[in-house]
């Protein structure tokens, strides 16, 4: 009987709200792809059932593919959210690593403005940014989102990596100085390699916001051609007030698998590395 009420219990209290949360999650996922394989009859059919599907059609992926540059789209994304990461990254290891371990006056405050001014709403200096994105003659171009996307990660990440630099001992690198190796040396080759879940954590954060973000793309970019997913999907299959739903969700399934196959593989460095910085930082 104790036995029998303990699995009872480790059901009730584990297993149900474990599955009601991967069902609550999964659910999005699931709504997309049953209301992209939909025909139109049966999705503008009110009477209906929305969540069930009964004759699939790939009719929304044929116009997203062939209608729209989704695969130029695609691309695009790619290029932005890989090279705004890394320089971000770049940024924020050296930003980090300066504020969790020179010894400076100060150093406390810069890093309390650092993470400040991550906490700056976009739609407030997006306007600036465009000035100075027109005036540099990028409008229009992929570098407009490369130079100015840093702008919100670095800051993040340099707190994240600072609080996660801190969790190393410091006598790790003062041993390899002693033997001759310099600041520089010490912290590729000693604090860099018992960072890396930080950095990785760091690097999926930025990763996922260069991918989704939506205002700085909307402001800077016109042509269809140098448009990335996010703004893509939406201005070239929102007509006026028609709503192609098919193909919308076609393009939101597709736009969000590479970042979930990316937290996938990750998300263990990824969780280590925030639960570390947050503890230290």
């Amino acid at each position: 009987m104790i036995d029998r009420g303990s699995r009872l219990t480790r059901v009730l209290t584990f297993h149900v709200p474990l599955w009601g949360f991967v069902l609550l999650t999964l659910f999005p996922f699931y709504w997309m792809l049953v209301t992209s394989l939909k025909p139109d009859r049966e999705l503008y059919n009110v009477a209906m059932n929305p969540i069930l599907l009964r004759e699939p059609t790939l009719k929304h992926y044929r116009l997203l593919f062939e209608d729209t540059p989704f695969v130029r789209w695609t691309v695009n994304t790619m290029v932005v959210a890989v090279v705004s990461t890394g320089i971000s990254l770049v940024c924020a290891v050296g930003a980090g690593y300066a504020l969790a371990r020179l010894r400076f006056r100060g150093a406390s405050i810069i890093g309390l403005i650092i993470f400040t001014t991550y906490l700056i709403p976009h739609t407030l200096i997006f306007l600036p940014l465009a000035q100075v994105v027109h005036m540099l003659g990028l409008a229009n171009s992929l570098w407009a989102l490369i130079l100015t996307y840093p702008t919100f990660l670095i800051p993040f990440c340099a707190w994240l990596l600072m609080g996660y630099f801190k969790t190393i001992p410091l006598e790790l690198e003062e041993c390899a100085m002693i033997d001759g190796a310099s600041r520089l040396r010490a912290m590729w080759s000693i604090v860099l390699p018992l960072a890396l879940p930080g950095v990785l954590s760091a690097g999926i954060f930025a990763f996922t916001l260069s991918w989704n973000e939506f205002i700085y793309a909307l402001v800077f970019l016109s042509s269809p051609e140098t448009k990335t997913i996010p703004i893509g999907v939406v201005s070239e299959l929102i007509k006026g007030d028609v709503f192609y739903w098919g193909s919308l969700m076609a393009g939101a399934l597709l736009g969000s698998v590479p970042v979930a196959i990316f937290y996938s593989f990750l998300v263990e460095h990824y969780v280590g590395g925030l639960t570390a910085g947050a503890v230290k930082g």
